[in-house]
């Protein structure tokens, strides 16, 4: 039943809940951690964890993304930043270390105005290929007709079309709009889509076509879309709305499985078993990998909407100066030596269904929760 509740005498909303709202149940029985498998499989492609990079500059490089594939998670680089725009970006990504935040913004924005170059976006998938990495590319919604042809004849293995929201239902009188469904037909390759935030666009991204929808805005402590768009997503009812959709769609199609990855509120191991236990079946890790050796920016975080031209939508965080960078196998297998959550995330998600009795990801999407 619905929780629906008053706001005023005119309007009512219902209520949401976010990952630190709810709780894993354990069913009767436990296993051995051992015996218990995380892998994930999109299309023709599988993933020994179901991590997929938020397509940032701040931790997502051409060798970032290739070690992530080797630590069995899918790397996503940004067909518009900085590795596209920059023959060799790394004093960029020096200096955007240490901006001072009261002018991070402004300096964003001046450093995203270089323009995109498709030479380097054909080199970068060479890079990644050549790395022995499953190719990634992300376009955004606005981009992806005039960008695709350039990604697409590169040759990648997946192709990502991300905006903050994105629906199957644009409507412009200005231009001519993406139509989703005709584009994703045309290709032979799998397309995820995103984000969005609930049951009704869930369903419409999953009839276009697309083999992975992406729920939520990327929402965590430097995003800024609830206070620039008032777009709030609490996440746990969005994956389980977007669950039901999958299941709707399932039905309707006579057994066509989409793939749901969460972005948003993701920070510890801990929220990645929430997210799987309310439906999702990857999660969209952003910051958290800031932490690790490979980061490009050595720590430093922003998101991929932080250096929009007209209306950014995330902050800047400088690099930690007491940041211990540990190597990216440390923070998604382990060992951990820190008792917070962030470091060994996938290990922590592997006890966590082991704790909980359940053998795989299908599986532990049937755990019980708890409101906290």
């Amino acid at each position: 039943m619905r929780d629906v509740v008053d706001i005023g005498r005119g309007k009512t909303g219902r209520r949401g809940f976010g990952l630190s709202e709810v709780s894993l149940v354990p069913s009767r029985r436990t296993r051995d951690v051992d015996d218990v498998s995380t892998a994930w499989q999109l299309d023709a492609y599988r993933f020994e964890i179901p991590c997929v990079a938020h397509p940032s500059d701040a931790t997502m490089s051409p060798a970032s993304a290739v070690e992530l594939s080797r630590q069995g998670g899918l790397g996503v680089l940004n067909a518009e930043g900085l590795w596209c725009r920059y023959e060799d970006p790394t004093k960029v990504l020096e200096e955007l270390a240490g901006l001072d935040e009261a002018e991070a913004t402004k300096r964003l924005q001046q450093i995203y105005a270089e323009p995109i170059k498709p030479a380097l976006i054909t080199e970068r998938v060479k890079e990644m290929r050549e790395g022995g990495a499953t190719v990634a590319v992300r376009v955004s919604p606005q981009h992806t007709i005039a960008l695709s042809p350039v990604v697409l004849d590169a040759g990648v293995d997946v192709l990502v079309i991300q905006g903050t929201l994105v629906s199957a239902e644009h409507v412009s009188s200005q231009d001519e709009p993406l139509n989703l469904k005709e584009f994703i037909a045309d290709l032979d390759l799998p397309v995820i889509v995103g984000g969005c935030t609930n049951y009704t666009t869930a369903l419409h991204l999953m009839r276009t076509g697309a083999a992975g929808v992406i729920v939520g805005v990327g929402a965590d402590l430097w995003s800024t879309t609830d206070d620039v768009l008032g777009i709030s997503v609490p996440m746990a009812s969005a994956i389980a709305d977007a669950a039901a959709a999958r299941r709707d769609y399932l039905d309707e199609t006579g057994g066509r499985y989409v793939h749901l990855i969460a972005d948003g509120e993701v920070e510890v191991s801990g929220d990645i078993a929430k997210a799987i236990a309310c439906g999702a079946d990857a999660v969209m890790l952003g910051s958290a990998l800031t932490e690790s050796a490979e980061a490009p920016a050595g720590g430093a975080w922003w998101h991929s909407a932080a250096s929009h031209p007209k209306l950014p939508r995330g902050m800047y965080r400088p690099a930690d100066t007491d940041r211990t960078p540990v190597p990216m196998e440390t923070l998604l297998q382990g060992p951990s030596h820190e008792p917070y959550g962030n470091h060994n995330l996938f290990g922590g998600l592997r006890r966590s269904m082991a704790k909980c009795g359940y053998s795989n990801l299908k599986e532990f999407q049937k755990v019980e929760l708890t409101i906290a």
